[in-house]
């Protein structure tokens, strides 16, 4: 079996927040966006990731690039350590990772055409290419993703949102990486359009061996496209096992309360479906629950859960849970 493409230890990334009316020698408040998260990428794989807003799924995804500071470890397959790279020793490796962000047209310098943008990956990382070959191989890449290479001197604004997001993925993927993180890449587009970038996605995927990270809200994406999928909550890992082990047996009272939320589109099913309950509001990540993080909406929840921190834990299916399991004896019908 080959060696991990990443394998990401222990990673922290914090916030030093300071509150309006605080003086200058006030200590900052520390807000830990993402907290001991560990997990590997294989070649050729895509782990999702879900959570609710403001759980760092973002923020993890820069932070594996470098976009923020981050501690622990983000090892490349080489062996190599990206978060102990200085800024010139890290552009080698952005060759290898790409990213894909969740604004199609915001995401795209206005002022450039589309021809520039997606050419600057390649004149920054190739720059002994000749005009007419960087122009060849932009075009050839506009075609792989379904735009017209007639359109190579037009501006963003002309294109629609999916057009916009294939832009990207064309600038994304000029330069060959292994990896391509995509953060909600989906998320600003209708849903006809959602479908057709996540199947370009897929097939851009098999033919270029691509390993992906793929982030979304919509638990539906994310098992149609992933291998793995890994649930965050207020900047911890609760549960993470392969796509269709974790759809189908979740062990983590939070994965659980997820999946429950998802709409059936047989209404008859959709009625008689049994809903977990997810009650109140995502804590504050300066102010964080003391063991673990979900206990203050969690069913299950026991002195313990506030006492101690529950570990991530199993082989294939890891669960950081004191109490994992079915919860569906204290699940309630939908309305």
């Amino acid at each position: 079996m080959s060696a991990p493409l990443l394998q990401v230890e222990d990673l922290h990334v914090s916030f030093d927040i300071r509150r309006e009316g605080d003086m200058p020698w006030t200590k900052p408040l520390k807000l830990h966006a993402v907290n001991g998260v560990s997990f590997t990428l294989n070649p050729g794989e895509t782990l999702g990731i879900v959570g609710e807003s403001g759980c760092g799924k973002s923020t993890l995804a820069r932070a594996l690039i470098q976009l923020v500071p981050a501690a622990g470890k983000v090892v490349w397959q080489d062996g190599t350590n990206l978060l102990g790279l200085s800024p010139h020793e890290m552009l080698k490796y952005r060759r290898e990772v790409q990213m894909v962000f969740q604004d199609p047209l915001a995401s795209l310098n206005p002022r450039m055409t589309v021809g520039q943008i997606i050419a600057e990956p390649l004149t920054t990382h190739h720059p002994g290419l000749s005009k007419d070959e960087v122009k060849a191989r932009v075009q050839a890449m506009m075609e792989k993703v379904g735009l017209l290479a007639n359109q190579i001197n037009r501006y963003p604004h002309e294109f629609s949102g999916g057009q916009c997001q294939r832009i990207g993925i064309a600038r994304a993927l000029i330069v060959e990486p292994k990896l391509l993180i995509c953060d909600e890449p989906v998320s600003a587009l209708d849903v006809s359009i959602q479908a057709q970038v996540i199947n370009l996605l897929m097939k851009l995927q098999r033919e270029l061996g691509l390993a992906m990270i793929f982030i979304a809200h919509d638990l539906s994406v994310v098992k149609h496209i992933s291998d793995r999928v890994m649930v965050l909550y207020l900047g911890r890992a609760m549960e993470i096992a392969g796509s269709a082990d974790l759809y189908g047996k979740p062990d983590h009272p939070y994965t659980q309360a997820l999946l429950s939320s998802v709409p059936i589109p047989d209404p008859a099913a959709e009625r008689a479906k049994v809903t977990i309950p997810l009650d109140g509001d995502l804590p504050s990540p300066l102010a964080p629950p003391s063991g673990c993080v979900f206990r203050t909406r969690c069913l299950r929840a026991a002195p313990r859960c506030a006492a101690d921190v529950p570990p991530l834990l199993g082989g294939n299916h890891q669960v950081a849970c004191h109490f994992p399991g079915p919860l569906m004896a204290q699940a309630v019908p939908a309305a």
